[in-house]
């Protein structure tokens, strides 16, 4: 594992710098929470300017559209767009760091031939149907039904806490294709289009507000058998590589995020005073040396994707379950710094961000689910249950 950076990879952060200086002040303003029409032309056109400019699937393999760019390149690049305080992924998110990944790794020719340029280009949006609501953390025990028939499979049942569908063009899908096989076998994995006959999408309201969730009811959708992603009843590995992608690098930039988010503590609880309390400084001293270890261990993880041609391991797990805890640990912190009173008293954003906070033990599998993960594959130990 090596941690430095090459003169190379020195030499592209400073080509990203300058065109992040050169771009981002003709940025129109972002949109309201609520305005998802709005927010989709936001993040795509942002999209749009990242292709345009060779940075859309950077670490993405060429003939899968991207630039070929290794993992550190990768890194690299949320780093310091997410310094330059450049926007997020947005409602590309799941196109861009679930599925296309997913599709580049599974995927015939044809599919990444279809699938894959609009989403780099910004053109389509894709959203995460792998949630039921009588799973929960037990992502196997799905039952939304896909029966072959012809050319086409039928689709039956519900999905919830669907990321993006009131936007999405395409979804990724789960559904369960032999209700006879084990659990886990049963599966595939389907590229679903949103505007079939038989979606309906309910958005949900979160705490914070927002309706970037929802429900989805399938009441026979017909989905092409070219659209599934790999083999018939396959998807359950196949979905093992969407998850690695999901809780390998796909958080990397909130890390830089909750980093400069700490480093505003600070200089606030010297301002005011509070930097004298020894108990305060210690917790902040604690933070900040758990999330640069959380950095390392990120660059650590980054280096065994690049070794392993690409698709994150189960070190990823790791990661995002130590993220989890530290994230809303940062935001108690945050709390203590500014007053009880004054906690909430800041720009819409931030209270966004510290209610978003809790629900970061759940989302992308759960932190019980993910002590799982570590304790059988990683350890070694005996299962559980």
């Amino acid at each position: 594992m090596d941690l430095a950076y090459t003169e190379a990879e020195e030499e592209f952060r400073g080509r990203l710098r300058e065109w992040l200086a050169a771009v981002l002040p003709g940025l129109t303003a972002t949109p309201p929470p609520d305005d998802w029409p709005a927010r989709r032309a936001y993040d795509t056109t942002w999209q749009r300017m990242l292709y345009d400019a060779g940075y859309a699937g950077l670490h993405w393999p060429v003939d899968a559209g991207g630039q070929g760019a290794t993992p550190t390149q990768h890194l690299i690049f949320l780093e310091e767009t997410e310094r330059a305080g450049a926007p997020y992924v947005g409602a590309n998110f799941v196109g861009l760091l679930h599925a296309g990944p997913t599709i580049a790794a599974e995927g015939t020719a044809g599919q990444r031939a279809r699938w894959l340029p609009p989403v780099l280009r910004g053109e389509e949006i894709w959203c995460q149907g792998f949630s039921e609501p009588d799973a929960g953390s037990d992502l196997a025990a799905l039952r939304t039904r896909a029966v072959r028939d012809g050319d086409d499979y039928v689709v039956t049942g519900q999905k919830i806490w669907t990321s993006h569908a009131e936007v999405a063009d395409w979804c990724e899908l789960l559904v369960r294709t032999d209700p006879d096989a084990p659990k886990h076998r049963g599966i595939s994995w389907l590229a679903m289009p949103m505007d079939a006959p038989g979606i309906t999408v309910r958005p949900l309201r979160t705490l914070a507000g927002s309706t970037e969730f929802a429900e989805v009811f399938l009441d026979e959708v017909r989905v092409p058998a070219s659209c599934r992603v790999g083999a018939e009843n396959d998807g359950w590995r196949v979905t093992m590589v969407t998850l690695s992608f999901e809780r390998g690098t796909a958080f990397v930039g909130e890390v830089v995020a909750c980093r400069r988010t700490l480093e505003a503590l600070a200089d606030e609880a010297r301002r005011t005073g509070r930097w004298d309390d020894p108990v305060l400084r210690r917790r902040l001293g604690r933070l900040n040396a758990e999330f640069r270890a959380l950095w390392r261990l990120t660059q650590a993880n980054v280096s065994e994707s690049q070794r392993t041609g690409g698709v994150p391991g189960v070190g990823g797990s790791v990661f995002k379950l130590r993220y989890s805890g530290l994230r809303q640990e940062l935001y108690e912190a945050a709390a203590e710094v500014l007053g009880a009173a004054d906690a909430f008293d800041l720009d819409r954003d931030e209270v966004l961000d510290r209610l978003s906070s809790l629900s970061y033990t759940i989302a992308a599998g759960t932190s019980q689910i993910q002590r799982d993960i570590v304790a059988e594959r990683i350890l070694g130990l005996p299962k559980g249950r």
